[in-house]
C-alpha cells in the first residue's frame, strides 16, 4: 500500500489546449478515490500520467515517497485494470492470470499460489480452466481484474472497468470491487464518467471538467455542497434545478426575480450577488395542496411531462420559463397540463454567483 502525491500535474498536448491543469492532491495510504466527468475531461489522461502510460509536461507525481515521474510503468509498482478486458484468447483462466508473473521470473510455485489466492477471491476457482470464450462479461471483467490482483501492487489504477458490462453486471462487479478494496485496504484510483459508480465507490471524489479539478471531497458532502454550477447539475439524477433570476428585496424579504415568475427566497443573499443562480434538489421540490402554509417557499406549476421509473417518479413542470422536476412516489400522479402546488424549505435552497458559477453561502 501507499500514498500518491500529485504536485501541480499538468498535461498540455502539442502546445495545444491543456489537457490536464495543474492537479495538486493527494490520494491516501488505502483510500479508494474516484476520478469522475464527463467525456474528455481529463480523469484518463490524469491516471495514464500516474501509470506512466502519458508523459508529464510538468510537475511531479510521488508514490510511497518515490518521485515517479519519470519512471517506466514496469517499475512504479501499479497494476491498471482497463475497459477493455485485454485477455489472452488461447490461455485459460488460470494462465492469464499469471502470466504476468511468469514474465517477471516467479516460480511455478508462487505462481500457483498467488493464482489461487486471488480466484478464491474474485470466485473464479471453478472457472481456472476455462478460455475467455467460455466466459460471460462479468466472468471475463473478473479475471482482469484477478490478474491485476496477483501482481500484489501498492496501487490499483482502474479506467473505466465497467463500461463494456450491461447494468445488472455494473451493479454486481461494482460491489464485487467495493468488497475487494475492503478486504485488500489496497491504494485504488478509478475513473469513470458514471456518477452511480463515483457516489457509490469512492471514499473520496475528484470531479474533472476541461481538465480542471472542480472539487475533491466525500461523496455525499460533493451532493450537499457542490462547490459550482458545474457540480451542481453533473452530480445527481435527475440534475439539481437550476434558476437564474435577479434577487431582489421586498417588504416579505428576499425573492428571485425573473421576466415571468418570482421566486421567495425564504433568506436574504449578499447584494452583491444581485444576478444569481438558485438550486434544488428535485428531491427537495415537495408536491403540496394549495392550502398547505407550511413551507415558506411555495408556488404553482404547470406539468409539461410525468415520468414514472416503477418505485419512483419525476414531474417535468415549468414555472414561468423556469423547468421545474420534482422527485414524487408513484402514486396519483397528475396528467400533463395540470397545475400543481409547489413547497420547498428555504435550507434546502444553493445560490450560485450567475457569472462566476461559484457557490455562494447566504447570509
Amino acid at each position: 500500500m501507499a500514498e500518491v502525491v500529485l504536485r501541480s500535474v499538468r498535461k498540455v498536448y502539442n502546445n495545444g489546449p491543456v489537457a490536464v491543469a495543474d492537479a495538486d492532491f493527494a490520494i491516501h495510504d488505502g483510500e479508494l478515490l474516484v476520478l469522475v466527468g464527463p467525456s474528455g475531461c481529463g480523469k484518463s489522461t490524469l491516471l495514464r500520467m500516474i501509470a506512466g502510460l502519458e508523459d508529464v509536461t510538468s510537475g511531479s507525481i510521488f508514490i510511497g515517497n518515490r518521485d515517479v515521474t519519470h519512471l517506466e510503468p514496469r517499475d512504479r509498482d501499479i497494476a491498471m485494470v482497463f475497459q477493455s478486458y485485454a485477455l489472452y484468447p488461447h490461455m485459460t483462466v488460470a494462465e492469464n492470470l499469471g502470466f504476468g508473473l511468469k514474465l517477471r521470473g516467479h516460480s511455478a510455485a508462487d505462481i500457483a499460489e498467488r493464482v489461487r489466492k486471488s480466484a478464491d477471491m474474485l470466485e473464479l476457482g471453478a472457472l481456472l480452466q476455462r478460455l475467455p470464450k467460455q466466459l460471460s462479461g462479468g466472468q471475463r471483467q473478473r479475471v482482469a481484474l484477478g490478474r491485476a490482483l496477483v501482481r500484489q501492487p501498492q496501487v490499483f489504477l482502474l479506467d473505466e472497468p465497467l463500461s463494456n458490462l450491461d447494468a445488472r453486471l455494473r451493479t454486481t462487479t461494482r460491489a464485487e470491487i467495493a468488497r475487494l478494496h475492503r478486504a485488500l485496504g489496497t491504494t485504488m484510483i478509478y475513473v469513470t464518467h458514471d456518477q452511480v459508480e463515483a457516489m457509490t465507490l469512492g471514499q473520496r471524489i475528484v470531479v474533472m471538467s476541461d481538465g480542471v479539478i472542480q472539487q475533491i471531497d466525500e461523496p455525499m458532502r460533493i451532493y450537499q455542497r457542490p462547490a459550482n454550477l458545474f457540480v451542481a447539475g453533473f452530480l445527481g439524477s435527475p440534475a439539481m434545478n437550476r434558476w437564474p433570476g435577479t434577487v431582489r428585496g421586498e417588504a416579505n424579504g428576499a425573492v428571485l426575480a425573473a421576466d415571468d415568475a418570482t421566486l421567495p427566497l425564504g433568506r436574504s443573499v449578499a447584494s452583491q450577488h444581485a444576478d444569481i443562480v438558485v438550486g434544488v434538489r428535485p428531491e427537495h421540490v415537495h408536491r403540496i395542496s394549495p392550502h398547505d402554509l407550511s413551507y415558506e417557499i411555495r408556488f404553482d406549476a404547470t406539468i409539461d411531462l410525468v415520468e414514472s421509473v416503477g418505485s419512483e417518479a419525476f414531474l417535468h413542470a415549468r414555472f414561468g420559463s423556469w423547468p421545474v422536476i420534482v422527485r414524487v412516489s408513484p402514486q396519483d400522479l397528475p396528467a400533463a397540463g395540470a397545475t400543481i402546488s409547489l413547497g420547498i424549505a428555504p435550507e434546502k435552497l444553493h445560490f450560485f454567483d450567475a457569472t462566476t458559477g461559484q457557490r455562494i453561502e447566504p447570509d
